[in-house]
């Protein structure tokens, strides 16, 4: 029998894994000693990450990267598996069970989104009381590579209009390497 995290001995992602990556969400009972795997997306993509203020807590929204060379990366062509990744940042909505997709150009594939909230002060324990800020009131950052400059573009997203135009690109003079992490600490 394999491991509690293993299928058939070939892990649930990374290269070693058996098919494309896909989004799992794990919730674990330190009580029971019981960890509980959900597919939550079976579309190939990487680098799940949440508003950090809501690290190892309830949480509704989750930000992943969708992208070819990813999927390239971990073995199969693009035809073979009949999935058709594409290149975009995912905004999944936990709680409904729904996804926003925001579609990127052919060729410019995005690493690990960032959420960054509105409020540059909100970061730890989310916030409490009546005024409270939305779970994704703030900002979703990515280094997506941009074909067309041979270089790498920082895209700043509306966490709230996640398929609007973004609010800002950094234009950067150099390529980042795909699959390159970040996080966003805030200044002060």
């Amino acid at each position: 029998m394999p491991a509690p995290f293993e299928v058939a001995g070939r892990g649930l992602g990374g290269p070693a894994a058996a098919g494309p990556p896909s989004l799992h969400r794990w919730t674990i009972d330190p009580v029971r000693g019981v960890v509980r795997t959900e597919l939550v997306d079976d579309r190939p993509q990487e680098f799940p990450r949440v508003n950090e203020a809501y690290t190892g807590r309830r949480h509704r929204y989750g930000y992943t990267a969708a992208s070819v060379e990813l999927f390239r990366a971990y073995g199969p062509s693009v035809g073979e598996t009949g999935v058709r990744p594409g290149n975009a940042l995912v905004k999944h909505d936990l709680l409904r069970g729904t996804t926003q997709v925001h579609r990127l150009p052919r060729g410019a594939d995005a690493s690990e989104p960032v959420f960054v909230p509105a409020d540059r002060g909100a970061v730890g324990a989310p916030p409490s009381g009546p005024a409270r800020p939305a779970e994704d009131d703030g900002y979703v950052l990515a280094y997506v590579n941009n074909p067309e400059r041979n270089a790498t573009d920082l895209v700043v997203l509306a966490a709230r209009d996640f398929t609007g135009k973004p609010v800002a690109r950094v234009h950067l003079p150099v390529m980042v390497p795909l699959g390159f992490h970040g996080s966003w600490v805030p200044n002060g």
